[in-house]
Protein backbone atom coordinates (compact mmCIF):
# COMPACT_ATOMS: atom_id res chain seq x y z
CA UNK A 1 0.00 0.00 0.00
CA UNK A 2 1.59 3.35 -0.38
CA UNK A 3 2.15 5.17 2.53
CA UNK A 4 -0.40 7.60 3.42
CA UNK A 5 0.05 11.36 3.47
CA UNK A 6 -0.34 13.19 6.91
CA UNK A 7 -1.59 16.40 7.95
CA UNK A 8 -0.97 17.48 11.05
CA UNK A 9 -2.79 19.92 12.70
CA UNK A 10 -1.91 21.79 15.99
CA UNK A 11 -3.49 24.68 18.14
CA UNK A 12 -2.42 26.75 20.94
CA UNK A 13 -3.74 26.74 24.28
CA UNK A 14 -7.17 25.06 23.21
CA UNK A 15 -9.11 23.79 26.07
CA UNK A 16 -10.24 19.64 25.94
CA UNK A 17 -14.16 20.81 25.64
CA UNK A 18 -13.65 24.03 23.07
CA UNK A 19 -15.23 21.48 20.12
CA UNK A 20 -18.35 20.43 19.55
CA UNK A 21 -17.88 16.48 20.00
CA UNK A 22 -16.51 17.47 23.14
CA UNK A 23 -18.23 20.24 24.56
CA UNK A 24 -21.46 22.07 23.90
CA UNK A 25 -20.84 25.85 23.52
CA UNK A 26 -18.30 26.09 20.15
CA UNK A 27 -19.24 25.07 17.12
CA UNK A 28 -16.39 22.93 14.92
CA UNK A 29 -17.84 21.10 12.13
CA UNK A 30 -13.78 20.62 10.74
CA UNK A 31 -12.68 18.86 13.88
CA UNK A 32 -15.90 17.26 14.21
CA UNK A 33 -15.79 15.71 10.77
CA UNK A 34 -11.53 14.90 12.01
CA UNK A 35 -13.76 13.01 15.17
CA UNK A 36 -16.63 11.24 13.40
CA UNK A 37 -14.07 9.58 10.99
CA UNK A 38 -11.24 8.82 13.53
CA UNK A 39 -10.93 8.18 17.33
CA UNK A 40 -11.26 10.78 19.73
CA UNK A 41 -9.24 10.30 22.77
CA UNK A 42 -11.68 12.05 25.69
CA UNK A 43 -8.65 11.97 28.52
CA UNK A 44 -5.91 13.31 26.67
CA UNK A 45 -3.70 15.80 28.80
CA UNK A 46 -0.32 17.66 27.99
CA UNK A 47 3.04 16.87 29.43
CA UNK A 48 3.44 20.69 30.65
CA UNK A 49 0.95 23.39 30.99
CA UNK A 50 3.08 25.47 29.12
CA UNK A 51 4.02 26.29 25.67
CA UNK A 52 8.17 25.65 25.32
CA UNK A 53 8.07 22.82 27.36
CA UNK A 54 4.92 21.14 25.75
CA UNK A 55 6.14 21.65 22.50
CA UNK A 56 9.82 20.64 23.73
CA UNK A 57 8.25 17.09 24.73
CA UNK A 58 5.73 16.83 21.62
CA UNK A 59 9.04 16.76 19.58
CA UNK A 60 10.92 14.93 21.23
CA UNK A 61 8.55 12.50 23.30
CA UNK A 62 11.20 13.27 26.66
CA UNK A 63 9.27 14.81 29.57
CA UNK A 64 11.12 18.20 31.26
CA UNK A 65 12.43 15.99 33.88
CA UNK A 66 14.53 14.42 31.34
CA UNK A 67 15.22 17.83 29.24
CA UNK A 68 15.18 20.38 31.97
CA UNK A 69 13.39 22.65 30.29
CA UNK A 70 10.57 23.18 32.65
CA UNK A 71 9.30 26.47 31.86
CA UNK A 72 9.31 29.03 28.94
CA UNK A 73 13.31 29.59 29.10
CA UNK A 74 15.64 30.93 26.53
CA UNK A 75 15.84 27.41 25.09
CA UNK A 76 16.83 26.01 21.71
CA UNK A 77 16.11 22.48 20.57
CA UNK A 78 19.40 20.93 19.05
CA UNK A 79 19.36 19.68 16.20
CA UNK A 80 21.01 16.64 17.17
CA UNK A 81 17.90 15.68 19.12
CA UNK A 82 15.85 12.88 18.35
CA UNK A 83 12.64 13.84 16.13
CA UNK A 84 9.69 12.18 15.16
CA UNK A 85 9.07 14.53 12.50
CA UNK A 86 12.66 13.44 11.05
CA UNK A 87 12.05 9.93 11.51
CA UNK A 88 9.03 10.60 8.87
CA UNK A 89 11.34 12.46 6.70
CA UNK A 90 13.51 9.77 6.83
CA UNK A 91 10.75 7.50 5.71
CA UNK A 92 10.41 9.14 1.83
CA UNK A 93 7.50 12.12 2.91
CA UNK A 94 8.35 16.06 1.76
CA UNK A 95 7.95 17.46 5.17
CA UNK A 96 6.45 21.21 5.33
CA UNK A 97 5.56 23.17 8.78
CA UNK A 98 2.92 25.81 8.65
CA UNK A 99 2.94 28.17 11.51
CA UNK A 100 4.41 28.39 14.96
CA UNK A 101 6.77 26.28 16.48
CA UNK A 102 8.61 27.87 19.58
CA UNK A 103 11.35 24.86 19.45
CA UNK A 104 13.82 28.14 19.91
CA UNK A 105 13.55 31.77 21.18
CA UNK A 106 10.87 33.81 19.60
CA UNK A 107 12.91 37.01 18.73
CA UNK A 108 14.93 38.58 16.16
CA UNK A 109 14.32 37.54 12.29
CA UNK A 110 12.46 33.74 12.21
CA UNK A 111 13.29 33.65 8.90
CA UNK A 112 17.58 33.43 9.78
CA UNK A 113 16.42 30.04 11.85
CA UNK A 114 15.22 28.41 9.22
CA UNK A 115 18.29 25.92 8.99
CA UNK A 116 17.17 24.81 12.90
CA UNK A 117 13.76 23.85 11.33
CA UNK A 118 15.84 21.85 8.45
CA UNK A 119 17.37 19.88 11.05
CA UNK A 120 14.08 18.98 13.10
CA UNK A 121 13.10 16.82 10.28
CA UNK A 122 10.89 19.65 8.43
CA UNK A 123 11.44 20.45 4.40
CA UNK A 124 9.44 23.42 3.30
CA UNK A 125 9.10 26.03 6.73
CA UNK A 126 7.27 28.86 6.82
CA UNK A 127 7.15 29.81 10.80
CA UNK A 128 5.46 32.51 12.73
CA UNK A 129 5.50 33.96 16.25
CA UNK A 130 2.75 33.70 18.66
CA UNK A 131 0.12 36.37 18.98
CA UNK A 132 2.58 37.85 21.30
CA UNK A 133 6.04 37.02 19.18
CA UNK A 134 4.46 38.83 16.40
CA UNK A 135 4.31 41.89 18.09
CA UNK A 136 8.45 41.74 18.03
CA UNK A 137 9.49 39.09 15.55
CA UNK A 138 9.48 39.13 12.10
CA UNK A 139 9.14 36.70 9.79
CA UNK A 140 7.09 36.09 6.11
CA UNK A 141 3.85 37.33 8.10
CA UNK A 142 5.03 40.47 10.00
CA UNK A 143 6.69 41.49 7.21
CA UNK A 144 3.29 41.27 4.75
CA UNK A 145 1.68 42.83 7.76
CA UNK A 146 4.37 45.97 7.74
CA UNK A 147 4.11 46.46 3.79
CA UNK A 148 0.10 46.83 4.51
CA UNK A 149 0.56 48.95 7.08
CA UNK A 150 -0.98 46.91 10.02
CA UNK A 151 2.04 46.51 12.03
CA UNK A 152 2.26 49.33 13.95
CA UNK A 153 -0.79 49.26 15.34
CA UNK A 154 -0.80 45.74 15.97
CA UNK A 155 2.66 46.60 18.20
CA UNK A 156 0.09 49.32 19.82
CA UNK A 157 -2.42 47.26 20.30
CA UNK A 158 -0.54 45.17 22.36
CA UNK A 159 1.37 47.79 24.49
CA UNK A 160 -2.16 48.79 25.45
CA UNK A 161 -3.96 45.89 26.40
CA UNK A 162 -0.59 44.19 28.96
CA UNK A 163 -0.20 47.72 29.88
CA UNK A 164 -4.41 48.40 31.13
CA UNK A 165 -6.01 45.22 31.28
CA UNK A 166 -4.27 41.79 29.77
CA UNK A 167 -7.63 40.08 29.45
CA UNK A 168 -9.90 42.78 27.77
CA UNK A 169 -11.60 41.36 25.11
CA UNK A 170 -11.67 43.56 21.63
CA UNK A 171 -11.55 42.73 17.84
CA UNK A 172 -7.85 42.61 16.09
CA UNK A 173 -6.64 45.42 14.90
CA UNK A 174 -5.71 43.57 11.90
CA UNK A 175 -8.59 42.40 9.61
CA UNK A 176 -10.09 38.96 9.48
CA UNK A 177 -8.07 38.16 5.88
CA UNK A 178 -4.60 39.06 7.25
CA UNK A 179 -5.27 38.04 11.16
CA UNK A 180 -2.25 35.48 12.05
CA UNK A 181 -4.35 32.04 11.70
CA UNK A 182 -5.89 33.16 8.43
CA UNK A 183 -2.46 33.72 7.58
CA UNK A 184 -1.19 30.20 8.44
CA UNK A 185 -4.56 28.08 7.04
CA UNK A 186 -4.40 30.17 4.02
CA UNK A 187 -0.32 29.43 3.41
CA UNK A 188 -0.71 25.28 4.14
CA UNK A 189 -3.98 25.52 1.79
CA UNK A 190 -1.71 26.96 -0.90
CA UNK A 191 1.34 24.39 -0.11
CA UNK A 192 -1.26 21.60 -0.41
CA UNK A 193 -2.64 22.87 -3.85
CA UNK A 194 0.44 23.07 -5.52
CA UNK A 195 1.72 20.08 -4.33
CA UNK A 196 3.69 18.40 -6.98
CA UNK A 197 6.23 16.03 -5.42
CA UNK A 198 6.52 12.51 -6.19
CA UNK A 199 6.84 11.90 -2.46
CA UNK A 200 3.85 11.84 0.31
CA UNK A 201 3.63 14.44 2.15
CA UNK A 202 3.79 15.52 5.65
CA UNK A 203 2.23 18.92 6.29
CA UNK A 204 2.27 20.52 10.18
CA UNK A 205 -0.03 23.19 10.17
CA UNK A 206 0.22 24.77 13.58
CA UNK A 207 -1.69 27.59 14.24
CA UNK A 208 -0.93 30.40 16.66
CA UNK A 209 -4.64 30.51 18.60
CA UNK A 210 -6.48 30.57 20.26
CA UNK A 211 -4.05 31.20 22.14
CA UNK A 212 -4.96 34.98 24.29
CA UNK A 213 -5.40 38.10 24.07
CA UNK A 214 -8.72 37.76 23.55
CA UNK A 215 -8.62 39.21 20.01
CA UNK A 216 -10.90 37.56 17.10
CA UNK A 217 -11.72 39.26 14.69
CA UNK A 218 -14.98 39.38 13.17
CA UNK A 219 -17.74 38.55 12.27
CA UNK A 220 -16.03 35.72 14.48
CA UNK A 221 -15.71 37.92 17.54
CA UNK A 222 -19.39 38.79 17.88
CA UNK A 223 -20.26 34.79 16.42
CA UNK A 224 -21.17 33.76 19.74
CA UNK A 225 -23.67 35.02 22.41
CA UNK A 226 -22.02 35.88 26.03
CA UNK A 227 -25.09 34.63 27.77
CA UNK A 228 -24.89 31.33 26.18
CA UNK A 229 -21.18 30.53 27.43
CA UNK A 230 -20.50 27.68 29.90
CA UNK A 231 -20.20 29.03 33.55
CA UNK A 232 -16.58 28.97 34.90
CA UNK A 233 -15.86 26.71 37.55
CA UNK A 234 -15.40 27.77 41.45
CA UNK A 235 -12.31 27.74 42.51
CA UNK A 236 -12.06 24.38 44.90
CA UNK A 237 -12.44 24.37 48.85
CA UNK A 238 -8.93 23.19 50.93
CA UNK A 239 -8.41 20.86 53.49
CA UNK A 240 -7.01 23.11 56.52
CA UNK A 241 -2.92 23.02 56.90
CA UNK A 242 -2.49 20.88 54.08
CA UNK A 243 1.03 21.27 52.04
CA UNK A 244 0.91 24.18 49.65
CA UNK A 245 2.36 24.14 46.00
CA UNK A 246 3.35 26.56 43.03
CA UNK A 247 -1.04 26.84 42.10
CA UNK A 248 -1.54 28.14 45.70
CA UNK A 249 1.26 30.75 44.72
CA UNK A 250 -0.49 30.89 41.04
CA UNK A 251 -3.95 31.82 42.65
CA UNK A 252 -2.67 33.90 45.09
CA UNK A 253 -0.13 36.16 43.05
CA UNK A 254 -1.60 35.78 39.09
CA UNK A 255 -5.25 36.11 39.91
CA UNK A 256 -6.80 38.70 37.64
CA UNK A 257 -9.50 41.23 38.86
CA UNK A 258 -12.79 40.16 36.87
CA UNK A 259 -15.11 43.29 35.80
CA UNK A 260 -19.14 41.47 36.01
CA UNK A 261 -19.24 39.73 32.27
CA UNK A 262 -15.12 39.46 32.03
CA UNK A 263 -15.44 35.31 31.81
CA UNK A 264 -18.28 35.09 29.06
CA UNK A 265 -16.80 37.79 27.16
CA UNK A 266 -13.59 36.11 26.88
CA UNK A 267 -14.99 32.62 26.59
CA UNK A 268 -17.19 34.36 24.15
CA UNK A 269 -14.27 35.52 21.99
CA UNK A 270 -12.30 32.28 22.53
CA UNK A 271 -15.31 30.39 21.27
CA UNK A 272 -15.35 32.64 17.81
CA UNK A 273 -11.53 32.01 17.45
CA UNK A 274 -12.02 28.23 17.55
CA UNK A 275 -14.18 28.80 15.18
CA UNK A 276 -12.01 30.38 12.56
CA UNK A 277 -9.36 28.14 13.08
CA UNK A 278 -11.91 25.33 12.23
CA UNK A 279 -13.36 27.10 9.43
CA UNK A 280 -9.65 27.52 8.01
CA UNK A 281 -8.94 23.68 8.85
CA UNK A 282 -12.20 23.04 6.84
CA UNK A 283 -10.95 24.81 3.56
CA UNK A 284 -7.51 22.92 4.00
CA UNK A 285 -9.50 19.46 4.26
CA UNK A 286 -11.40 20.47 0.83
CA UNK A 287 -7.95 20.78 -0.86
CA UNK A 288 -7.07 17.03 0.23
CA UNK A 289 -11.05 15.96 -1.09
CA UNK A 290 -10.57 18.25 -4.36
CA UNK A 291 -7.31 16.50 -4.68
CA UNK A 292 -8.41 13.33 -4.37
CA UNK A 293 -5.88 12.18 -1.49
CA UNK A 294 -8.14 11.87 1.64
CA UNK A 295 -8.85 8.64 1.42
CA UNK A 296 -5.44 8.01 1.56
CA UNK A 297 -4.65 11.05 4.05
CA UNK A 298 -3.77 10.44 8.06
CA UNK A 299 -5.25 13.48 10.28
CA UNK A 300 -4.15 14.24 13.74
CA UNK A 301 -5.56 17.04 16.14
CA UNK A 302 -3.92 18.51 19.42
CA UNK A 303 -2.84 21.34 21.04
CA UNK A 304 -0.04 22.43 23.47
CA UNK A 305 -1.48 22.92 26.67
CA UNK A 306 -5.56 24.44 27.80
CA UNK A 307 -6.65 27.22 28.60
CA UNK A 308 -8.23 28.45 32.47
CA UNK A 309 -10.75 31.08 30.65
CA UNK A 310 -11.90 32.10 34.22
CA UNK A 311 -11.97 28.68 35.97
CA UNK A 312 -10.95 29.05 39.34
CA UNK A 313 -10.91 32.72 38.97
CA UNK A 314 -7.58 32.03 36.60
CA UNK A 315 -6.77 33.05 33.18
CA UNK A 316 -3.65 31.68 30.98
CA UNK A 317 -2.45 28.09 31.89
CA UNK A 318 0.81 27.19 34.14
CA UNK A 319 -1.06 25.12 36.25
CA UNK A 320 -2.86 21.30 37.03
CA UNK A 321 -6.13 22.04 37.04
CA UNK A 322 -8.26 20.64 33.81
CA UNK A 323 -9.25 24.25 31.91
CA UNK A 324 -5.49 24.32 31.37
CA UNK A 325 -4.04 20.49 31.81
CA UNK A 326 -6.67 18.64 29.05
CA UNK A 327 -6.31 18.93 25.29
CA UNK A 328 -8.24 17.45 22.38
CA UNK A 329 -6.66 14.46 20.54
CA UNK A 330 -8.10 13.03 17.42
CA UNK A 331 -6.72 10.82 15.23
CA UNK A 332 -8.31 10.09 11.73
CA UNK A 333 -6.67 7.62 9.15
CA UNK A 334 -8.39 5.76 5.91
CA UNK A 335 -9.05 2.85 7.73
CA UNK A 336 -10.86 4.51 10.62
CA UNK A 337 -12.96 6.26 7.93
CA UNK A 338 -14.17 3.26 6.28
CA UNK A 339 -15.14 1.46 9.64
CA UNK A 340 -17.14 4.79 10.41
CA UNK A 341 -19.47 4.68 12.93
CA UNK A 342 -21.33 7.58 15.05
CA UNK A 343 -18.07 8.11 17.16
CA UNK A 344 -15.32 6.52 18.12
CA UNK A 345 -14.21 7.45 21.59
CA UNK A 346 -11.46 6.37 23.68
CA UNK A 347 -11.29 7.54 27.48
CA UNK A 348 -8.11 5.72 28.76
CA UNK A 349 -5.14 8.40 29.33
CA UNK A 350 -3.31 9.68 26.95
CA UNK A 351 -0.79 12.28 26.37
CA UNK A 352 -0.68 14.39 23.61
CA UNK A 353 3.34 13.92 23.18
CA UNK A 354 1.71 10.26 22.13
CA UNK A 355 0.91 11.37 18.54
CA UNK A 356 4.69 10.90 17.36
CA UNK A 357 5.45 7.37 17.31
CA UNK A 358 1.93 6.96 16.07
CA UNK A 359 2.21 8.95 12.97
CA UNK A 360 5.63 7.58 12.45
CA UNK A 361 3.77 4.22 12.88
CA UNK A 362 1.06 5.27 10.59
CA UNK A 363 4.15 6.28 8.11
CA UNK A 364 5.44 3.18 8.11
CA UNK A 365 8.33 3.51 10.40
CA UNK A 366 8.84 2.83 14.09
CA UNK A 367 11.17 5.34 16.72
CA UNK A 368 13.56 2.78 18.12
CA UNK A 369 15.66 5.09 20.07
CA UNK A 370 14.71 5.90 23.66
CA UNK A 371 11.45 8.08 24.40
CA UNK A 372 8.91 7.83 26.75
CA UNK A 373 5.77 8.70 24.36
CA UNK A 374 3.79 5.61 23.12
CA UNK A 375 1.93 5.28 19.87
CA UNK A 376 -1.60 5.27 19.99
CA UNK A 377 -2.46 2.59 17.57
CA UNK A 378 -3.63 -0.18 19.24
CA UNK A 379 -6.16 2.14 21.33
CA UNK A 380 -7.22 3.19 17.95
CA UNK A 381 -8.72 0.05 17.10
CA UNK A 382 -10.70 -0.74 20.29
CA UNK A 383 -12.56 1.34 21.93
CA UNK A 384 -12.31 -0.39 24.99
CA UNK A 385 -8.36 -1.14 24.98
CA UNK A 386 -6.43 1.09 27.85
CA UNK A 387 -3.74 3.17 26.34
CA UNK A 388 -2.81 4.58 29.27
CA UNK A 389 -3.58 3.73 33.18
CA UNK A 390 -2.21 7.10 33.86
CA UNK A 391 -0.76 10.11 32.56
CA UNK A 392 2.20 12.75 33.83
CA UNK A 393 2.53 16.33 33.40
CA UNK A 394 5.13 18.65 35.18
CA UNK A 395 5.87 22.44 35.47
CA UNK A 396 8.60 24.12 37.55
CA UNK A 397 9.70 20.77 39.08
CA UNK A 398 6.33 19.65 40.36
CA UNK A 399 4.57 16.15 38.73
CA UNK A 400 1.03 15.67 38.38
CA UNK A 401 -0.40 12.09 38.07
CA UNK A 402 -4.17 11.45 36.35
CA UNK A 403 -5.95 8.13 36.27
CA UNK A 404 -9.78 7.99 35.27
CA UNK A 405 -10.68 7.88 39.25
CA UNK A 406 -7.86 10.09 40.29
CA UNK A 407 -5.66 13.25 39.97
CA UNK A 408 -2.76 14.20 42.31
CA UNK A 409 0.11 16.85 41.99
CA UNK A 410 3.00 16.44 44.05
CA UNK A 411 5.33 20.14 45.21
CA UNK A 412 8.81 20.35 44.80
CA UNK A 413 9.43 18.91 48.41
CA UNK A 414 7.44 15.50 46.91
CA UNK A 415 4.30 16.52 49.18
CA UNK A 416 0.98 15.45 47.66
CA UNK A 417 -1.05 19.19 47.54
CA UNK A 418 -3.66 18.54 44.90
CA UNK A 419 -5.92 15.49 44.99
CA UNK A 420 -9.13 15.68 43.18
CA UNK A 421 -11.75 13.00 42.69
CA UNK A 422 -12.48 12.16 38.87
CA UNK A 423 -15.08 10.16 38.95
CA UNK A 424 -17.10 12.44 42.13
CA UNK A 425 -16.20 15.99 41.24
CA UNK A 426 -15.89 16.64 37.86
CA UNK A 427 -15.37 20.05 38.25
CA UNK A 428 -12.63 20.08 40.95
CA UNK A 429 -14.60 21.65 43.50
CA UNK A 430 -12.84 20.32 46.47
CA UNK A 431 -9.31 19.17 46.94
CA UNK A 432 -8.71 16.39 49.02
CA UNK A 433 -5.03 16.77 49.81
CA UNK A 434 -4.15 16.56 53.29
CA UNK A 435 -7.63 15.16 54.37
CA UNK A 436 -7.04 11.77 56.52
CA UNK A 437 -10.05 10.06 54.83
CA UNK A 438 -8.41 10.00 51.61
CA UNK A 439 -4.67 9.26 52.92
CA UNK A 440 -4.86 5.94 50.89
CA UNK A 441 -5.76 7.62 47.48
CA UNK A 442 -3.06 10.28 48.50
CA UNK A 443 -0.34 7.92 48.86
CA UNK A 444 -1.06 5.67 46.09
CA UNK A 445 -1.21 8.51 43.94
CA UNK A 446 2.08 9.81 45.11
CA UNK A 447 4.07 6.58 44.68
CA UNK A 448 2.56 6.06 40.93
CA UNK A 449 4.16 9.42 40.62
CA UNK A 450 7.55 8.51 41.73
CA UNK A 451 7.53 5.03 40.10
CA UNK A 452 6.37 7.22 37.06
CA UNK A 453 10.01 9.70 36.89
CA UNK A 454 11.98 6.74 37.86
CA UNK A 455 10.52 4.74 35.01
CA UNK A 456 11.46 7.89 32.79
CA UNK A 457 15.61 8.49 33.70
CA UNK A 458 17.73 9.32 31.44
CA UNK A 459 21.57 10.01 31.46
CA UNK A 460 21.38 12.61 28.74
CA UNK A 461 18.60 13.57 26.83
CA UNK A 462 20.66 14.91 23.66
Amino acid sequence: MRQPNILFLMTDQQRWDAMGCSGDWVNSPSLDRIAKEGVRFSNCITTTPICIPARVTLQTGLYPHNTHVWNNINFTLPTTAQSWMREIRELGYRTSLFGKTHLHPHRGDLRKREHLLHGYGLDDVNEIGGPRASAVVMSHMTQLWEQKGLLERYREDFRDRFATKAHVVRPSTNPLEYYADVYVGQMAKEYLQSYKHENPWFCWVSFGGPHEPWDAPEPYASMYDVDSMPTPTKRFENVPGRPEGWLDYFMENRSPRFDEGDQAAMRANYAGNVTLIDDQIGEILSVIDDRGEMDNTVIAFTSDHGEMNGDADLIYKMNFLDGALRVPLLVRTPDTAKNLVDEAVNESMAENCDLGPTLVELAGGKIEYRQFAKSLIEAMQESDVVHRTNALSEFRGEFMLATKEWKAAINREGETYLLFDRTNDPFESRNLAGDPDYRDASDSMRCQILERVSASQLKSPW
